[in-house]
């Protein structure tokens, strides 16, 4: 028999309502043995009716005395989160309170949940597909309300509808070139190579299609990694605490005031980054400042903008930009201290595409305009309504998916044996079949739902 499990479905700490949620064949026996319509204690022969609220008391097991009164709210299979039958005990929300009623229920048979296992289970009873159940993931952890909307439709099996079709199209394709390979006579009576091409094509399209979208528009969910960098008391600092609207690092008229990389969430416009204040670039025998920089120039690599700070009146080489930002990043000069009425720096040739704003931080003037054009770096041309982005995890078997589906399609150009063909139609199918969880090994499914919280 499956274990009975039980978690508080509620984050921590006092509030109105905390909720210990129990799933499992033995549920309703469970709060049966600690749970009463009066105060008279436990009533074992208590009937629950799905999906309706019963009031009363849950009992401590062992004095009998009342812990608190609640609400029960059972919800039997299938018309629960996991499929199994479900109990809800909402009471008063509090540490204490919440970590006795969950004793008890342990107590009276059931386990504790892992993290993720309610979510889990509802992927294992069919409830929801393995997209979906990531979804959920990304709906509590969304730090945006692009994000959230992204994260609800993928909820709702948007993404999973697609993905299934595109596999269907290659299961089907597969099943004809196996029949091919028991009557190698007749292949192309079975398959003509027309159809399968299309097939093919049309696939790796759909697969191309989500990769772009996860390289145009992961930073909805992911978030952006914003570095300001440049020389020593350019300013960067200043411009930090403006973005923030908040005294968070040190600004003084001293260079090399910061040393030490700093980091803050930001949102802007409604997307979620990181944005971090590096040391200033300069050439010093300083020990500590060394590491700083060195520090500096690691985030500035792994960063997804760059905003490289100059003064107004000073000058920009190209050599100076391509020794410390590498080739493909994108990024915004940003020419501080107009206040003090100096010609702005001019632009070598190479870089005069790239978006320039001249700001104050010290006045707080250009400072929206920065904003604007920080957002428009990464919106430029993306359509964010109703997208469904993948993560990592679906890109890279998407990543793996088109890589066989190419393979595929030479294939069939080139007339290549049909064993082979059906090899790279296969492994193209596994791999959409992980992003939905149906060829996904445990290992996969593991991963995933550790990350959840407790009681999800």
């Amino acid at each position: 028999m499956i274990d009975t499990i039980a978690a508080i479905a509620t984050p921590p700490g006092r509030g109105g309502i905390g909720i210990v949620k129990i799933s499992g064949s033995r549920s309703l026996d469970i709060v049966s043995k600690i749970f009463g319509k009066t105060k008279k204690g436990p009533d074992p022969c208590s009937l629950f009716e799905s999906h309706r609220v019963v009031h009363g008391y849950i009992f401590d097991t062992g004095t009998g005395l009342v812990i608190d009164e609640v609400l029960i709210v059972p919800m039997l299979a299938p018309r629960s989160y996991t499929n199994e039958n479900v109990v809800e005990i909402q009471a008063h929300s509090g540490n204490l309170v919440m970590g006795v009623i969950l004793e008890n229920v342990i107590q009276a048979g059931a386990r504790l949940a892992e993290p993720g296992e309610f979510t889990k289970r509802a992927f294992l009873n069919g409830r929801i597909d393995l997209t979906q159940a990531e979804a959920v993931a990304d709906i509590i952890n969304a730090r945006s309300i692009d994000a959230l909307k992204s994260a609800a439709f993928q909820n709702l099996g948007n993404f999973k509808s697609i993905i299934e079709e595109a596999r269907m199209k290659l299961i089907n394709l597969l099943s004809l070139i196996e029949v091919s390979v028991d009557f190698p006579g007749e292949a192309d009576d079975v398959i003509p190579q027309a159809q399968g091409m299309e097939t093919i094509k049309n696939v790796l399209l759909v697969c191309r299609r989500a990769v772009k979208l996860y390289e145009d528009a992961h930073f909805l969910r992911d978030g952006i990694k914003l570095v300001i960098c440049g020389a020593p008391n350019v300013g960067k600092s200043s411009l930090m605490n403006r973005l923030l609207e908040k005294e968070r690092s040190i600004v003084t008229s001293l260079p090399g005031t910061t040393r030490d990389l700093i980091e803050e969430p930001l949102n802007i416009n409604g997307i979620p980054f990181l944005i971090s204040d590096t040391a200033g670039m300069h050439n010093t025998d300083d020990l500590i400042e060394k590491i700083g920089i060195e520090k500096a120039k690691k985030k500035i690599k792994d960063s997804d903008i760059i905003l490289f700070m100059k003064e107004m009146g000073s000058s920009i080489s190209e050599n100076e930009v391509n020794s410390l930002i590498p080739i493909g990043k994108k990024i915004i000069f940003v020419m501080n201290k107009i206040d003090l009425k100096k010609d702005a720096p001019a632009l070598p040739e190479k870089f005069k595409d790239i978006p320039v704003v001249k700001i104050s931080a010290l006045c707080n003037r250009g400072i929206d305009l920065l904003r604007e054009t920080i957002t428009g770096l990464l919106v430029k041309n993306l359509e964010t309504t109703c997208l469904v982005v993948p993560n990592l995890r679906h890109k890279l078997a998407l990543d793996r998916a088109v890589k066989s589906l190419e393979s595929a399609e030479q294939g069939f150009l080139n007339k290549t044996d049909e064993i082979l063909l059906s090899i790279d139609v296969r492994n193209s199918a596994d791999c959409l079949g992980e992003i939905t969880g149906d060829t996904a090994g445990i290992d996969i499914l593991d991963n995933i739902f550790k990350n959840f919280c407790m009681g999800k």
